[in-house]
């Protein structure tokens, strides 16, 4: 079964700062004139500038995208380039369909900034960055335009049919139930590679479909080992312990190879530049990773479905299930009426994580009943292997209405704890206030600090008063006045008090980390259909640094506090990530549902792998996540950073960049991870 830990914070990560809410740049978010490119450098001859509008025109002529280019000298105060980028779409009003490539040729930092529901998913503008960097690099600025321009056209010729595979993936899912089950079972029993296997001839695959592949593997193999690990837990219940030890074992193995390819992609992203040879080095050592754990998983499958038999033993399970079934839908709706005295008492961004799990639920068990009814008929019929399939796919998502229930009881409780914590380190943050004004203070540090802890304090106590708290962002906020205090007064307490004040800090660190790390296990678990490698990246990671947190606890508390900040920041980045490849596949999903929660299926990763696999979740798509390429996201973009774009937008009709209003309706958000120095 998952592992879970004891508390579950808030789902959004806070920004800390002590000024004002609106950041200060060295370079001012520019205004957007009537051409595409804006010099404000003159790094560009008047003619190569209007050769370049001239070929941005083109590119809207024929692909309907607008790309906008801005030179400045640097982005610093504070050097974001992301924030900075998405500050001058968002002020400038650019749709959907407008993205902006930002250079700074000082700073030697670039960035596109898209919009979450553009046509170009993160894959695509992370290719078109890695074809513009080297040129960047040259201060070749026209070449790199040109470049840019060239990576939207070739993207934009294969992003049309994008809506319509959704929309047949979930209308024929069911009907291609069966078929896809046996042609499975088929390729497995003749000991067929498993969809991760390592591709032949992998020296002349260049770097960018390494990547994809490795993105794609990494979705797959994580699709599954989470249901292998429901696999397990539904057959020791059926069958006990003694008759899943070898499976046990051949799953522990995969989970292991898993965490170390997701550790090689963490680092792959860790924005540290790369070798081409590195990074094909390491894109080969994650494939082989994965390799050799769905070659485990798939070698112990056959024995797995020997051991389930519920072609032998349906009617006794389909009793089973109904039970459970039973027992999950009783409770919805007090799982609902929790969720509402929730909101009665905390900020959205404080539920964000299971504002909608509730109607989640009610899909998992609309689609539970529907294969339980497909699964009475196939037992009238004498049909085993269907109603097998049909019980198996209400057994998943039944476990997964449960575990959207309890995931609101446990962040209801640990928001509790939040408050109790917050509280308490305001009283302490008091004391410590009277102890530093007690101290000599010559240049007047003291005094600033004292007094950036007492408005962190009123502001906390105010947040604390409202009906809307947010206990995360009051709880950082208050960690981070700590911090600063601690390094007044801590010389003035004595080694005892210190060390039981250490102990507390880390406590409460650990507290917070785990409650990230649930929180973000809970909502990719129950929607991993649809995302894709960079949120179960973030999450594995944040895993095993809550782990070696847990370990150097009482040896080295100071990297075990740390690893137990990485944790945190990683799992908060994990549901952001998350809720942008949910947000993306909602969005682009049809208006009608297939009926039977056929679409809750789907974002619970229950019709594309568990039905189509056989059992195992080793399907060919690895849920929506995998199906278009790794990304797990069909518009990009993440809702991290950058405020919400709608309403009219830009459109230019021509070279010159004019606008064409009310061209673009709706719209995502900003704030995609990208970009880099060049």
């Amino acid at each position: 079964m998952r592992a879970r830990w004891a508390l579950a914070l808030a789902a959004v990560a806070v920004a800390l700062s002590a000024g004002t809410a609106s950041a200060a740049w060295a370079t001012d978010p520019v205004p957007l004139g009537s051409a595409y490119v804006t010099d404000d450098v003159d790094v560009m001859s008047p003619a190569e500038e209007a050769t370049a509008n001239d070929r941005l025109g083109q590119l809207f002529s024929d692909t309907g995208i607008d790309l906008f280019v801005v030179f400045v000298d640097d982005f610093t105060n504070p050097a974001d380039r992301q924030q900075w980028a998405d500050a001058v779409a968002q002020e400038n009003g650019l749709g959907q369909t407008q993205y902006l490539l930002a250079v700074a040729t000082d700073g030697r930092q670039f960035y596109i900034s898209a919009d979450s529901t553009g046509p170009l998913s993160e894959s695509e503008l992370t290719e078109i960055e890695a074809d513009v960097k080297p040129l960047l690099s040259e201060n070749d600025w026209a070449g790199a335009i040109d470049a840019a321009a060239y990576g939207f056209e070739s993207a934009a010729d294969g992003a049309s049919g994008v809506t319509g595979i959704v929309v047949t993936v979930v209308i024929v899912a069911a009907a291609a139930v069966v078929i896809w089950l046996f042609v499975r079972r088929r390729r497995r029993a003749a000991g067929g590679p498993g969809p991760a296997a390592q591709p032949t001839g992998i020296d002349a695959v260049d770097t960018r479909e390494l990547a994809r592949r490795a993105a794609t593997a990494l979705v797959e193999t994580d699709d599954a080992v989470k249901t292998s690990e429901q696999e397990l837990g539904f057959a020791r219940a059926q069958f006990g312990d003694a008759a899943t030890v070898e499976f046990e074992a051949a799953l522990a193995a995969a989970k292991e190879n898993l965490q170390q390819a997701f550790g090689i992609q963490q680092q792959l992203d860790d924005g540290t530049p790369d070798t081409d040879q590195q990074e094909r080095a390491w894109y080969a050592d994650i494939l082989d990773l994965l390799d050799a754990a769905n070659r485990g998983l798939d070698e112990k499958a056959a024995d797995f479905d020997e051991l389930r038999k519920l072609e032998q033993d349906a009617p006794a399970a389909l009793s089973r299930i109904r039970a459970e079934r039973d027992t999950a839908a009783g409770g919805i709706d007090a799982a609902a009426a929790a969720l509402a005295g929730l909101t009665a008492a905390y900020a959205p961004e404080a539920l964000a994580t299971v504002a909608d799990n509730p109607q989640q639920a009610r899909d998992r068990i609309a689609f539970a009943d529907q294969q339980l009814a497909a699964a009475q008929a196939a037992i009238a019929a004498d049909k085993g292997g269907e109603a097998a399939v049909s019980i198996r796919a209400a057994e998943d998502a039944v476990d997964q209405a449960a575990l959207l229930q309890q995931a609101i009881s446990t962040l209801g409780a640990d928001l509790a704890e939040g408050e109790r914590a917050a509280a308490a380190l305001v009283a302490e943050l008091e004391g410590d206030i009277a102890t530093a004004s007690a101290l000599p203070d010559g240049d007047g540090r003291i005094a600033g600090v004292i007094a950036a802890t007492r408005q962190r304090i009123d502001a906390a106590t105010a947040d604390l008063a409202t009906p809307r708290k947010r206990p995360l962002a009051t709880l950082q906020a208050l960690q981070a006045a700590n911090q600063q205090i601690d390094a007044v007064v801590a010389g003035v307490r004595d080694a005892q008090a210190q060390a039981e004040r250490d102990r507390q800090r880390i406590a409460q660190l650990m507290l917070q980390a785990q409650g990230q790390v649930s929180a973000a296990e809970d909502f990719i678990t129950s929607r991993r259909g649809a995302v894709g490698a960079e949120a179960r990246t973030r999450l594995a990671e944040a895993g095993a640094s809550l782990v070696r947190a847990q370990q150097l606890q009482d040896t080295d508390p100071a990297q075990a506090l740390q690893h137990a900040q990485r944790a945190d920041q990683l799992a908060g980045q994990a549901i952001e990530y998350a809720q942008r490849d949910v947000g993306a596949f909602q969005s682009g999903a049809p208006a009608t549902q297939g009926g039977g929660g056929m679409l809750g299926a789907v974002l619970g990763g229950i019709v594309i792998n568990s039905l189509l696999s056989g059992g195992g979740s080793r399907g060919s798509s690895g849920g929506m996540g995998g199906l278009f390429g790794g990304g797990g996201s069909f518009g990009g973009g993440s809702l991290g950073g950058g405020g919400s774009f709608g309403g009219g937008g830009r459109s230019s009709s021509s070279s010159s960049g004019g606008f064409r209003p009310g061209s673009f309706g709706g719209g995502g958000t900003r704030g995609r991870r990208g970009g880099g120095r060049f």
